[in-house]
């Protein structure tokens, strides 16, 4: 179980650190917070149902447009990174997009079978103003893409070298 759990850190830092790199190299958010979380299910379960292309990137697709759309129509212009006072209108609008983005996102994930848990934090990260332009979703869905390939070349090479996509961990019981 050690090099299970150390195999699965390390490869999950390695996975977002190439992301990290893109991030520095071009100044834009190609990291961010639902993006670790993708991560750890790629290092975790390498060949799993949870690590479906389609799934994943489906997902996170869809919570970023979801986020744009309830941030546009409901709380344009600000941002969870100020205090808005309490009972305030800006406040009432921050919630009621994060309400809407996790409602719609989690509809359609359900609806397209593209369930991966970490894209309700990508739609609240949009719907609450942290990454809300269209470029900055665009750089979201782009940096899921980057993430998966990455994830495919790993695997491919691996593959290549050993013989098969990840090693198998025993469970001692």
């Amino acid at each position: 179980m050690v090099r299970r759990r150390v195999g699965t850190s390390l490869y999950a830092g390695f996975l977002f650190t190439v992301l990290g790199l893109v991030a520095w190299a071009s100044g834009q958010p190609f990291v961010f917070p639902s993006l670790g979380p993708s991560a750890f299910i790629l290092a975790f379960d390498r060949r799993g149902e949870r690590t479906r292309t389609y799934r994943i990137v489906g997902s996170h697709l869809i919570g970023g447009v979801v986020g744009l759309a309830s941030y546009s129509i409901l709380a344009a212009g600000i941002s969870i990174t100020t205090t808005t006072g309490a009972f305030s209108p800006d406040g009432l609008r921050l919630a009621a997009s994060g309400i809407l983005s996790i409602v719609v996102t989690s509809w359609a994930m359900i609806a397209t079978d593209t369930n991966h848990a970490p894209a309700c934090a990508t739609t609240l990260i949009v719907s609450l103003g942290l990454l809300s332009t269209p470029l900055q979703v665009a750089i979201i869905v782009v940096s899921v893409v980057v993430l998966i390939e990455v994830h495919s070349v790993v695997l491919y090479v691996f593959e290549q070298l050993v013989g098969d996509t990840h090693p198998v961990f025993r469970n001692k019981s």
